[in-house]
């Protein structure tokens, strides 16, 4: 009987030996943050999960997520960080620069990957790109905003009077808004700006606008992605023309955006995650931007914010496409 239990003890052992080192490995804590939700960042949080799970990280068999959300409110982002941090979660996701920015303040030792900033390194989470020498690795989304706003502007030639709405505090959209200012301006075209401090703010800004603007450009202002809907509502009503720089936001309402798949960003971090939960050291595992833009065109949006757009033409240029009744015609 003594013979037969060691040989058990020895097989099971074996067992253990061939198992993938995370699978061994204690319950992985993950704390996730988002500074709101939307789509886009919603996306970027499922392809995190998706890319740690092909690796062998898998919810709720060896890892646990701490999912939090700022609800929009740049204190709840310092919370957030020091409950992260006196928790000692074995790795940190952050995704959006207010609640990155806060977590690099925070933890100095806990791995963080970022994902969805648009300049990590002005914005002081990361001192450069590449191998970074410190907790910090991550995924930057900086959007091309001169050639989203002159992609726009050739749909729209029409329009001479552009807008934006932005939340002055997200520290991720100035860069942006003076960018579109200058092309838009360079393009012999008005700019006209509204500010908020909350998504509950966004029906009022979009209001101020009215009369004011032939068209609306959004770009990577969370604070307004978050009221999309009721900014939507105002550009039907009015003939305003809309268009984002995120494409989740076509299907709730804009016209187009040529943008990233915020998935795909997500996927990216989580790989990156990955090779930090498997030995290798945070500063190490190259920061950089994400790849991958797209052309999505809704002429159902079109038509009720008075555009006519060839559905010929954007067959061959979109990479997806809606037609005037938001049956997809092309995907």
């Amino acid at each position: 009987m003594m013979k037969r239990e060691l040989w058990v003890c020895a097989m099971v052992a074996l067992a253990v030996g061939l198992l993938p080192m995370n699978v061994q490995a204690k319950m992985i804590r993950i704390g996730e943050a988002q500074i709101v939700a939307h789509p886009a960042l919603d996306n970027d949080a499922k392809g995190f999960k998706a890319a740690l799970a092909e690796e062998g990280f898998i919810e709720g068999q060896n890892v646990t997520y701490d999912m939090q959300n700022a609800q929009g409110e740049q204190p709840n982002c310092m919370i957030i960080a020091r409950k992260f941090e006196d928790d000692r979660v074995d790795l940190i996701h952050s995704i959006s620069t207010p609640v990155a920015q806060a977590q690099a303040k925070i933890s100095k030792t806990i791995p963080i990957v970022f994902s969805s900033v648009t300049d990590p390194v002005a914005t002081g989470i990361i001192p450069q790109e590449g191998a970074t020498g410190t907790n910090i690795t991550g995924v930057s989304d900086r959007w091309p905003v001169a050639l989203q706003q002159k992609m726009y502007m050739e749909m729209a030639p029409a329009a001479k009077r552009w807008g934006t709405i932005y939340n002055p505090g997200d520290a991720n959209v100035g860069t942006h808004i003076d960018i579109l200012k200058k092309t838009i301006e360079e393009m012999g075209a008005k700019f006209i700006e509204a500010t908020v401090s909350s998504s509950a703010e966004v029906l009022q800004a979009a209001q101020s606008l009215v009369g004011r603007v032939d068209a609306i450009h959004i770009s990577s202002d969370n604070t307004v992605v978050s009221g999309f809907e009721a900014l939507v509502k105002v550009c039907n009503e009015n003939q305003i023309l809309l268009f984002a720089g995120d494409r989740d936001s076509v299907p709730r309402g804009a016209i187009a955006a040529y943008a990233l798949d915020y998935y795909q960003v997500g996927y990216t971090a989580g790989k990156k995650a990955a090779r930090i939960l498997k030995g290798e050291k945070p500063g190490e595992v190259p920061a950089g931007p994400a790849e991958g833009y797209s052309l999505w065109v809704n002429l159902q949006h079109a038509k009720q914010q008075g555009l006519t757009l060839p559905a010929t033409l954007l067959h061959k240029a979109a990479d997806k496409l809606w037609d005037e009744n938001g049956k997809v015609l092309k995907e």
